[in-house]
């Protein structure tokens, strides 16, 4: 693209866009890796897709009409692009960011494709805010294809928000929290992130820390799940349009797979307010201290490698009963070893399937982890009482037959059917 378009700051696919969803998953995991800055060999993508190197290729070809280290080149570049464009972030930190190994190797690929040096496309000036509050680190735009229901997501955040961990203010349409990321390098960084939603530009306004710089395109791609700002909304709400509830209903994930599947773990067979005690207790007792600027983000979630750590004993004085306990310490465990990843790059039926196998974790569980980690827009929690309420039944099989009509969007037919019991519709 020419450098007066931002391509950067548009929506990407849903993951369900393309009739080549094998060549769609293979596009989420080098995007993945190009903006958590890790190396990723094709034959290793095919061989997690269960297909060989030589298939991927072609298959990848023609989805997209590149090969697929093209395509990884160029998401590494646009996402340089955007952090020269809108942050002060110096050359150096965007190519590390970006998920070049060097800047040697980000300078070269940069001429190569844009004919001039990083530094050339740099703005000379640095923005007044930048200069007067350096405290609040590297600012984006992200884009996201409207309609949005900005006032469901942030109320579907505002009551499951656990205090010292994140902060939602409806009013403003904004959301802060803290966050941990494991660098590419092997140390983990933490900071916090603020957003705020401008629906008139159809934009999200996001600063992140300075600590958390060198992972702007994590901290990036992570939004764009947690918020779910790839969605196309014009055919889910063509497919939805016998369901109750606004235009632009989105599926809100969440900004770390572990951390939303604890909480799905902990509301089995409890009100939304109860897990959300149970979760703040959590955070108290194994949440590491953060120093943020903003006196109501003080925490940071527990990782998932002190929860396998932590004495079964010390998690059940919370109130958690023994087999979520067991259930949270058995994925802690999977999670910690790298043999459960969450999130939507993961290859889902291998994933569910390694869900489904561990104790204390039934269908709802998988099917809600599938919609809010894995972001799979086509999960349906059939035995889910919000749903079963919403539709006016007690029959789970009922209620599944009946969502068959709305596929491939059940996720969103679920968010539709919880906003029609919070709303009366």
């Amino acid at each position: 693209p020419c450098l007066r378009c931002r391509p950067e700051q548009a929506p990407g696919l849903a993951l369900v866009d393309s009739p080549q969803v094998l060549a769609q998953h293979a596009a989420r995991m080098l995007d993945a890796a190009a903006r958590e800055g890790n190396d990723i060999a094709l034959p290793d993508v095919a061989a997690r897709l269960g297909v060989t190197d030589r298939h991927l290729r072609r298959i990848f070809a023609a989805a997209h009409g590149v090969t697929p280290i093209d395509y990884l080149t160029t998401q590494r570049l646009l996402l340089a692009k955007q952090l020269l464009t809108d942050t002060e972030l110096a050359v150096a930190d965007v190519a590390l960011a970006s998920g070049f190994g060097s800047q040697r190797r980000f300078n070269a690929a940069f001429a190569e494709r844009y004919r001039l040096s990083p530094s050339a496309l740099r703005r000379e000036r640095v923005s007044a805010h930048a200069r007067n509050a350096p405290q609040l680190g590297a600012r984006l735009r992200l884009g996201y294809r409207p309609p949005y229901d900005t006032r469901g997501v942030v109320r579907f955040f505002a009551d499951r928000c656990v205090p010292g961990v994140e902060s939602v203010d409806r009013d403003s349409l904004s959301l802060r929290r803290t966050l941990a990321w494991q660098h590419h390098q092997g140390r983990q960084i933490a900071g916090w992130l603020a957003a705020r939603f401008l629906p008139e530009r159809h934009e999200l306004e996001v600063a992140i820390s300075p600590s958390l710089a060198s992972a702007a395109g994590a901290v990036v791609q992570r939004l764009r799940q947690g918020l779910d700002l790839d969605a196309d909304p014009a055919p889910i709400d063509v497919a939805l349009a016998s369901l109750p509830g606004p235009p632009g209903v989105r599926v809100p994930n969440g900004l770390c797979g572990w951390e939303v599947a604890v909480r799905v773990i902990l509301g089995q067979q409890v009100t939304v307010a109860a897990a959300r005690t149970l979760t703040a207790r959590l955070v108290e007792r194994f949440g590491e201290p953060i120093a943020t600027p903003f006196a109501d983000l003080t925490r940071l979630f527990p990782s998932a490698s002190k929860i396998a750590r932590a004495g079964a004993e010390d998690i059940g004085t919370l109130g958690i009963v023994r087999q979520r306990v067991g259930a949270l310490q058995a994925l802690a465990r999977e999670v910690a070893a790298g043999r459960i990843e969450l999130h939507r790059g993961a290859p889902l039926e291998r994933t569910l399937d390694a869900l489904r196998a561990l104790p204390g974790i039934g269908e709802w569980t998988v099917q809600l982890i599938a919609m809010r980690a894995l972001a799979w827009p086509d999960a349906f929690p059939a035995s889910d009482i919000g749903v079963l309420n919403a539709l006016k039944t007690r029959d789970a099989k009922a209620a599944a037959a009946q969502s068959e009509a709305w596929r491939p969007w059940r996720s969103y037919a679920v968010m539709r059917l919880w906003q029609s019991l919070e709303t009366g519709t």
